[in-house]
C-alpha cells in the first residue's frame, strides 16, 4: 500500500510544473509551431500528458510535429483537444504528424511527397504538405525531418554522406516549390538536422540563403545568436527551423525557440526525460498592412506600381485590382496613375 500511494505522489510531484504560465499564440496571429517530439511518447503516460497541457496553453493553429511512434498515444492526444483536429500518415520511422485548430484553420489537403525508393536516401521520411486556409488567406506548410548525425563536412561527392543527402533534400523541396507554389504563401519547416548558420562551405541551405529574394529563414538570428535560445541543447545546435517565402515578406512576424523546460521544477534535464531533446520553434505571422497603390503587394509603392496599373488598363481582360483604385472611384484609369505619381514625387 505503502509503494502505491508513494507512486502516485512521485507522478503528482512530476506533474507540478508551471505550464499555465506558457503563452504564444494570439487571436489575430496566424501561429504555427514545429517540435520534435523524440520517439513520442518518451515517457509513456507522462509524455501524453505533458504535451497535452503544452499545447492548450501555448494555443498554437498548427503544430507540424516529428518523430511520433505510436497512433494510440498521439490520438490520445487529439481526444483531449476539443478543438484540435490531428493528422498522421503513419508511426513508421517515427512518423510526421499535424496537430491544427479545427475552429481557425481550413484544411484543403493533407499529402505526402518524394514517398518512391529513389528519393529515401534524401528523405528518411517523406516530406509532408498542408495545403491549408487561414483568416480566407491560403498557406503551404511543408514538415520534415532530414536524415541527422554527420561529420559537419558536406562533400558532394558522396551521394551517402549525410550532409550530402540533406543538401539534395534541400534542392529537392526548392525545385518542388517553385516547380508548384510559385505564387504561394510557403513555410518550410521541421528538424533540419543542420546548422543554417554554418560557414558557405559546408551550408546545406546555402541554395536558400543566396537567394534572398525569394526564402527567408525567420529563425536565421537565433541560429546566430547565444547556444541559449538554441533548439537542441544536449549538443549545443540549433537544428530546427522555418523557413517563408517571398509571398510572405510584406508581412510582420515573431519567432521563438519556447523553452518549455523554463517552465519545469526539473529544468532541461526533467524536459528530456519526460518530453524530448529537441525545444519547438514557433512562428507568430501578423496580417499584412495593404497600402492603396501598392498594387504588387511587395510592401512598396514605386514606379513598378503605375507600370502594373497602366498594363491593368491596357489589357481590358484583366480583373479588376482594388488596390489599383488609388482614389476609390471604382475604376481604373489615367486619374489613379496621376494620383500615385503625385503620391511618390510628394
Amino acid at each position: 500500500m505503502k509503494t502505491i500511494l508513494l507512486f502516485f505522489i512521485a507522478i503528482a510531484i512530476s506533474l507540478s510544473n508551471d505550464f499555465e504560465e506558457l503563452y504564444f499564440g494570439t487571436d489575430e496571429t496566424l501561429d504555427i509551431m514545429t517540435w520534435n517530439i523524440e520517439n513520442f511518447p518518451k515517457n509513456g503516460s507522462i509524455t501524453t500528458n505533458y504535451v497535452t497541457e503544452i499545447i492548450q496553453y501555448l494555443n498554437i493553429d498548427v503544430l507540424a510535429i516529428q518523430e511520433v511512434n505510436s497512433i494510440t498515444s498521439f490520438n490520445s492526444i487529439i481526444n483531449q483537444l476539443d478543438k484540435y483536429e490531428g493528422y498522421l500518415e503513419s508511426s513508421w520511422f517515427a512518423g510526421l504528424a499535424y496537430i491544427y485548430n479545427k475552429e481557425t484553420v481550413e484544411i484543403n489537403a493533407i499529402y505526402e511527397i518524394y514517398t518512391t525508393s529513389e528519393y529515401w536516401s534524401a528523405f528518411p521520411r517523406s516530406p509532408m504538405i498542408m495545403d491549408m486556409n487561414y483568416m480566407n488567406e491560403n498557406y503551404i506548410i511543408i514538415n520534415n525531418h532530414y536524415k541527422c548525425c554527420g561529420d559537419g563536412q558536406f562533400n558532394s561527392n558522396d551521394t551517402g554522406d549525410e550532409e550530402t543527402r540533406r543538401y539534395i533534400a534541400n534542392n529537392l523541396l526548392k525545385q518542388y516549390i517553385e516547380d508548384n507554389f510559385s505564387d504561394h504563401k510557403v513555410i518550410l519547416l521541421g528538424d533540419l538536422n543542420d546548422d543554417i548558420a554554418e560557414s558557405i562551405n559546408n551550408n546545406v541551405f546555402q541554395m536558400f540563403l543566396n537567394d534572398s529574394q525569394n526564402y527567408f529563414f525567420t529563425d536565421l538570428e537565433i541560429a546566430q545568436g547565444s547556444s541559449t535560445g538554441w533548439s537542441f541543447p544536449n549538443w549545443p545546435s540549433h537544428l530546427d527551423h522555418i523557413l517563408i517565402t517571398n509571398e510572405l515578406f510584406a508581412n510582420d512576424f515573431y519567432v521563438e525557440v519556447i523553452r518549455i523546460d523554463d517552465f519545469m521544477d526539473g529544468g532541461f534535464s526533467e524536459y528530456d526525460q519526460s518530453i524530448s531533446d529537441h525545444r519547438p520553434v514557433a512562428l507568430k505571422i501578423y496580417p499584412a498592412i495593404v497600402m492603396q497603390g501598392d498594387v504588387n503587394a511587395d510592401g512598396e509603392i514605386d514606379i513598378i506600381d503605375i507600370v502594373s496599373i497602366v498594363n491593368l488598363i491596357l489589357d481590358e481582360n484583366s480583373a479588376f485590382n482594388q488596390l489599383a483604385d488609388v482614389n476609390g472611384d471604382g475604376l481604373i484609369n489615367v486619374v489613379d496613375i496621376i494620383d500615385l505619381l503625385n503620391f511618390i514625387l510628394n
